[in-house]
């Protein structure tokens, strides 16, 4: 591929920069144990990772990626999924390998960054500190932050004005569908890492380049300093 010019660029969360599935599926299992329902394993856990906890619990409660549980039982799941994940929160997630040296190489670039999840900030901000992330972006936008999240472009474009750039110099770094479609929405090129949470690999998504690492992106795109 040709080098993107990029001014500016953000990185989802959950399976780009962090390896959270580990404490994600013991905060599962702990909340399905109080329902008296049986243990779906870390791999399905992976699977549903990407849209939310909402949706998380929903898809853990249905088995399905869409379904809806009755509101009762999705309460009280969540609010059980929410107080075991404080727990297991920074057991054992870590940054992913490269992470720190891409986010090194894209900061002596002259680049500002931005991280954007749909995880609640109460979890996204604690997690950023306590893996030492958390000073290099300029900007963090978690799920709670705007009216929508992703797929939805809003939160893209919010960080492309936020960051004092055109969307079209947005590189957004992500490792799933929602994250591509949000890209494509708001204009932004987007590379998928190939190490992440997205059910099937990122092989027939719609990105700009498939990366195994972020020092691999760092090379791929060609600095506009601010």
């Amino acid at each position: 591929m040709v080098a993107l010019a990029v001014r500016a660029v953000a990185f989802d969360l959950d399976g780009t920069l962090l390896d959270t599935l580990p404490d994600i599926a013991a905060a599962a299992e702990r909340m399905l144990a109080t329902l008296e329902r049986a243990p779906v394993g870390e791999a399905t856990v992976r699977s549903y990772i990407g849209n939310g906890i909402p949706r998380l619990t929903k898809r853990l409660l249905t088995g399905t990626m869409d379904g809806e549980p009755p509101v009762a039982l999705f309460e009280h799941a969540l609010d059980l999924f929410e107080a075991n994940y404080r727990e297991t929160l920074t057991v054992r997630t870590r940054p992913f390998p490269g992470v720190e040296e891409g986010l090194r190489r894209f900061h002596d670039a002259g680049l500002r960054m931005a991280c954007i999840t749909n995880k609640a900030e109460a979890f996204t901000l604690p997690l950023l500190e306590a893996t030492g992330l958390l000073g290099w972006f300029s900007l963090v936008l978690s799920g709670d932050s705007l009216p929508r999240k992703k797929p939805d472009p809003l939160p893209l474009l919010h960080c492309a004005q936020r960051l004092d750039t055109e969307p079209a110099q947005l590189l957004f770094v992500g490792d799933s569908s929602a994250d591509v479609q949000a890209a494509r929405a708001a204009g932004c090129p987007v590379f998928c890492v190939s190490y992440g949470y997205s059910p099937g690999g990122v092989q027939d998504l719609d990105c700009d380049a498939i990366v195994g690492d972020l020092i691999e992106a760092s090379g791929l795109i060609i600095p506009i300093r601010l």
